[in-house]
């Protein structure tokens, strides 16, 4: 399982989650910035797009119940569509954690969550943490779209899928301070452009093989 050592987990026994689609409510904050000097080390072969974009989420429902994630993508993989490749991905629940890789090859681990994602919000886990402050501005406005990863298979294929999303956002100025064995080299701490998803339907498919 490609990942940093953030999500680095070497457990097996998870509970089985159901297949996708995962249809969930949703609400979030995402930001992004452009890609440190060093973040290329952590991200996928070949052309990318040197933009890292990060998320920390709040499920309220899904298959597998509500559960809190934070996940983020070192840089991006370059295409028509340019992809996420996220080798570091943790979440509150177990069945979650089955799911991210089982069925997507996300390598969640457990963290522990605190906080309210569209202000004060805390992800942490073994050896590291992430504190997230969320400042909206500006109206709610309607989003419709989507979110393309594709992560690594054991023999170099690439497993492809789309998270799609319709709700309301806002503009925010997201504070960020990252601490770990390896995100304080590429999440980078400050003030970064970003949203709040203030209230979302989404849906997670399935992954196909890209190559």
């Amino acid at each position: 399982m490609w990942s940093v050592p953030e999500s680095d987990d070497d457990r097996i026994d998870w509970p089985v989650s159901p297949p996708p689609p995962w249809p969930a409510n949703v609400r979030a904050t995402l930001w992004w910035h452009r890609s440190n000097p060093g973040a290329r080390e952590y991200g996928p072969d070949g052309p990318i797009v040197p933009m890292t974009l990060a998320m920390m989420v709040d499920y309220l429902d899904s298959p597998v119940g509500p559960y809190r994630e934070i996940l983020a993508s070192p840089v991006l993989r370059r295409g028509l569509i340019p992809a996420m490749a996220v080798p570091f991905i943790a979440v509150d629940s177990e069945p979650s954690v089955h799911g991210g890789r089982e069925h997507w090859r996300l390598p969640k681990v457990l963290a522990d969550f605190g906080g309210d994602v569209l202000g004060e919000f805390t992800a942490t886990g073994e050896g590291w943490k992430v504190r997230t402050s969320a400042s909206p501005r500006g109206p709610q406005l309607p989003i419709v779209g989507g979110l393309t990863f594709a992560q690594p298979g054991v023999s170099g294929e690439l497993h492809r899928a789309s998270a799609r999303l319709r709700g309301r956002f806002r503009y925010a100025r997201v504070t960020v301070d990252a601490d770990g064995p390896t995100l304080s080299r590429w999440l980078r701490s400050g003030t970064h452009h970003g949203i709040v998803i203030t209230s979302g339907s989404m849906a997670t498919g399935p992954a196909r093989i890209a190559r």
